[in-house]
């Protein structure tokens, strides 16, 4: 039911006419900042809204009109005005979204009067109505009026008869065409289409008799034909099932499609631009047919079908764009998003099925809970603007019901803030990542990297997502020294200029020597490698060297757990057995050869998926193998899917609380199963279910496998799980589980037991239990930090300690002076030090600090190793003293915020 008029001789060229304010339609701005080929920012605007539900759309000279069923519109939430009776149409600026003096009402005498479809001539000077009415503004008609424009009164010379409700309009020149539930028009047989002049509503001789009710129209550009949709298998006798077309002035079939479109799906809206044209289909029941087709114009034949699942309602395509208004909650089927949440509004190009970067959202609402029913364009004074009516309550989340707009220009949203992590593998060299933003209407963002606090990026990166595909960027950072822990920050920028927060500070101290084991399981070909050191939900980072297969966590998942699995600074990650897991963000498939590898501790006597290949993210696969799980007798079974369940299990039991290294592998070869370096099992099966999926640790479903233990969901502990697209070999399983317990650098962060500092202009007082810390040279505060050292790891020295600490949210907490870290000699408490009380500093200077720039960040030192060294195992103190005026301002240990700092951090390796 597209709400866009077509004369029959002309290009149909979308110009506003009759009012002179507006420019026309095609040559307006697109928008400047958004993602091309979108036009439209998804920055939903205030709009004046129905009370019930909105079923069409129309526009003429920066005048937008919309029908349907409602008594009332009001102002949107927080807007002037009182609300206002509006029967069943609404007429509102377009520009402002408030409504204008054109005020018709429709009404019918028995049964509930409604508005379906709206449709304007080619000049805009009439708007023709169709619904089921038996009167606008008290004068009768019958389902299907028009109305002049210019003076918003029913033309009563305008009189056709339809016998039921009318559902869909189309306009050439001199014709109405219609469609909906009647079976004749003006006492005269016409069965769901029919044609009547658009001067008088004379009945033409069109005849498309359908055997089922018809829910669009459209005419081609050149006017010589009409595109019927609706729940039909026949057209004039034609077998045709949902889609017809035929000719504009005898209604006779010129293109039949009776096995084109599924039995239980019905086409609800057709749209053409110059190339083409479009179909919204909705379907009832199991394989139906929910999506969109392209159809050229010259042959009327396919030129390519999105099959998304979630009922599709309208169509509107826009400068090279189709816009759709649906519930869409499985395109699995064409490669993106699996079953899962309902996405109401989307975007792809008119020339293929992949979806671009435009996605605002309305919930499903009232009525049928279907959400968005129905889109148009209309413009004033140079901007374009998308309206959306159907039947939602909320636009982007927030209280909004049944109509929204989105304009050409004005994009205000900002991207949703990064999730970063920082990791290092050897000296000199830190990979910084993040799983890129989420932005509604901007699919390529660009990502600023900060570095220790500093107002001026170190990295600026261009990376693209989507509402369903958030690949991991990252960026490397070679200017980095051994020992020293930096700290980074991410953030993200739409086209507009619109930035994000900054993320969670990720610190990574670089190690003196490689982390063998990290280096062994990418130099190996690790694919995908979760090492579970995340410190910030939901992201699990992707530290394989392409790095770009991050995962999800879902319900909360413990992190940084200790100990880990392999020896020195990472961590691993704890699974409750009940809701918990990490999901892939990555769509892919699996080839023949490929091995899965993971670290595993438990004691459950429930089992569960540790790892495995599913066809959905956060919720159960429909198909689901490749994996490892756990019997409830702790055995451990490695199983693909071939038609049948076939698997490889453990003789012995490893519900132990102990770590254990599993590694599955199919190939050409078979399938093996090795536990703590010794293969366990072999099959002879290399083959296994293809379907494309996403990897999950720590549950998904096991329904019909052997041996299914109570839980899916897996009770316990994971750590450095790997998947490769190749067998590893015997040899290379052995050195893995080998490199786990080798030497390694390890680092040990120490947060400070007591500190306070001492002022001169109130010598004294003490203020052990401030949340701040201050430092300035004149007139003095000084900062003191006490630290409980721990003793050396057997058979290692210390390499390298630095300290941190962070600036707070106060005005100009920073300073433009050197700040030194001192050593202090001899006792002293929180509680007790004071300016005159106060201990003296000594030197010489272990590290300084500035200048620090303001905001609230991380700033670290390096010190002296040696004076470090000396202290482990004992209670070491420092002070920060200033070397000017400008204050230093500091959070302490007792920050409300709980902050972790003043910290130090202790790197540790092989003498």
């Amino acid at each position: 039911m597209r709400r866009r008029t077509r004369g029959a001789a002309a290009a149909l060229a979308l110009s506003v006419a009759g009012t002179g304010a507006c420019v026309g339609l095609g040559v307006l701005p697109q928008a400047g900042a958004v993602t091309p080929p979108v036009a439209f920012t998804a920055d939903a605007l205030p709009t004046w809204q129905p009370n019930g539900i909105v079923w069409a759309l129309a526009e003429a000279g920066g005048t937008v009109f919309a029908g349907g069923t409602f008594s009332a519109v009001r102002p949107p939430s927080g807007g002037a005005g009182t609300e206002q009776p509006a029967v069943n149409f609404t007429a509102l600026d377009a520009a402002t979204g408030a409504p204008t003096s054109c005020k018709l009402s429709f009404t019918v005498g028995s049964g509930t009067a409604t508005v379906r479809a709206l449709a304007l001539s080619p000049d805009k000077a009439t708007l023709y109505a169709g619904g089921y009415f038996g009167a606008v503004n008290g004068t009768p008609v019958s389902s299907l009026a028009a109305i002049d424009v210019a003076t918003c009164t029913v033309k009563q010379s305008f009189r056709p008869a339809f016998a039921a409700t009318v559902r869909a309009l189309a306009v050439s020149g001199d014709t109405v065409y219609a469609g909906g539930d009647f079976l004749t028009v003006s006492g005269q047989p016409r069965q769901r289409f029919a044609a009547v002049a658009a001067a008088d509503g004379a009945l033409r001789p069109f005849r498309a008799d359908a055997d089922e009710p018809g829910r669009a129209v459209e005419l081609t550009p050149d006017g010589q034909s009409v595109l019927l949709g609706g729940d039909f298998f026949t057209v004039g006798g034609t077998a045709s099932h949902a889609l017809a077309v035929v000719d504009a002035a005898s209604g006779a079939v010129t293109k039949a499609y009776p096995n084109f479109i599924h039995t239980n799906s019905v086409v609800k809206d057709i749209a053409t631009d110059e190339s083409g044209f479009y179909t919204a289909n909705e379907g009832t029941g199991g394989g139906v047919f929910d999506g969109r087709i392209a159809l050229d114009l010259a042959g009327f034949g396919q030129r390519w079908r999105d099959t998304c699942l979630g009922a599709t309602q309208a169509v509107l395509p826009d400068q090279g764009v189709l816009y759709s208004a649906s519930h869409a909650h499985d395109c699995s089927s064409v490669g993106e998003f699996p079953d899962g949440a309902r996405h109401h509004l989307l975007a792809q190009p008119t020339t293929g099925t992949g979806k671009l970067g435009w996605s605002p959202d309305t919930n499903d609402g009232i009525g049928e809970g279907i959400g968005p029913r129905v889109m148009a364009v209309g413009a004033k004074a140079g901007v374009r603007y998308l309206w959306v009516g159907g039947e939602f309550t909320t636009v982007n989340g927030a209280a909004q019901q049944s109509l929204t707009r989105f304009a050409s220009t004005g994009d205000t949203g900002a991207p949703t803030t990064p999730v970063a992590s920082a990791a290092s593998f050897r000296p000199g060299e830190v990979q910084v990542r993040w799983r890129t933003s989420l932005d509604l209407d901007d699919s390529r963002l660009t990502y600023r990297v900060y570095r220790n606090g500093s107002a001026t990026p170190v990295a600026t990166v261009a990376a693209d997502s989507l509402f369903f595909r958030r690949p991991q960027a990252s960026w490397t950072d070679t200017a980095v020294t051994p020992g020293q822990t930096y700290s980074y920050r991410v953030t993200a920028t739409d086209a507009a200029g619109n930035t994000s927060a900054l993320s969670a500070t990720a610190s990574v101290t670089v190690p003196h020597s490689a982390d063998a084991y990290a280096e062994r399981v990418r130099a190996d070909g690790a694919q995908l490698y979760w090492r579970y050191d995340d410190a910030v939900l939901p992201y699990a980072a992707d530290s394989s060297a392409g790095g770009n297969q991050n995962g999800v966590h879902l319900a909360g998942p413990a992190l940084r757990q200790t100990p880990a699995a392999v020896t020195g600074a990472s961590t691993a990650i704890g699974f409750d057995g009940a809701a918990t897991k990490v999901y892939g963000d990555r769509r892919q498939t699996v080839g023949a050869a490929y091995s899965i590898e993971t670290w595993f501790r438990t004691n459950t006597t429930r089992g569960g998926k540790l790892f495995g290949f599913g066809s959905n993210q956060d919720r159960r696969s429909s198909q689901y193998d490749k994996h490892l799980y756990m019997t409830n007798d702790g055995r451990l079974v490695f199983g693909v899917y071939t038609g049948a369940t076939r698997t490889v299990t453990t003789a012995g039991s490893y519900n132990d609380d102990k770590w254990h290294h599993a590694v599955a592998t199919q190939g050409p070869g078979g399938m093996a199963l090795y536990v703590d370096g010794v293969q366990r099992g072999t099959l002879n099966v290399t083959t296994h279910e293809n379907f494309a999926g996403y990897w999950h640790a720590g549950g998904d479903n096991l329904t019909s496998w052997p041996n299914r233990p109570s839980s899916d969901f897996w009770a316990g502990r994971l750590d450095e799980t790997a998947v490769y697209g190749s067998v590893l070999t015997p040899a290379q399983v052995q050195e893995h589980h080998r490199l786990a317990s080798a030497p390694a650098d390890s680092v040990v962060r120490v947060t400070a037991a007591e500190d306070t500092y001492a002022n001169a202009g109130a010598p004294g007082t003490a203020f052990g239990t401030s949340g701040s810390l201050a430092v300035r040279g004149n007139p003095l505060y000084t900062s003191y930090l006490r630290f409980d050292l721990p003793a050396a790891p057997p058979g290692t020295v210390l390499k390298s300690a630095s300290l941190s600490v962070k600036t707070s949210t106060m005005s100009g907490a920073g300073t433009a002076d050197t700040v030194s870290v001192v050593p202090v000699a001899g006792a002293w408490s929180e509680a007790a030090t004071t300016y005159n009380t106060r201990p003296e500093p000594g030197g010489p200077a272990l590290g300084t600090f500035g200048p620090v720039p303001d905001g609230s960040a991380v700033h670290t030192t390096g010190l002296s190793a040696a004076p470090v060294a000396a202290a482990l195992g004992s209670s070491w103190s420092v002070a920060l003293t200033g070397s000017g005026s400008d204050a230093l301002w500091l959070w302490s240990s007792e920050a409300a915020a709980g902050e972790g700092t003043p910290q130090l951090t202790l790197a540790f390796g092989a003498p």
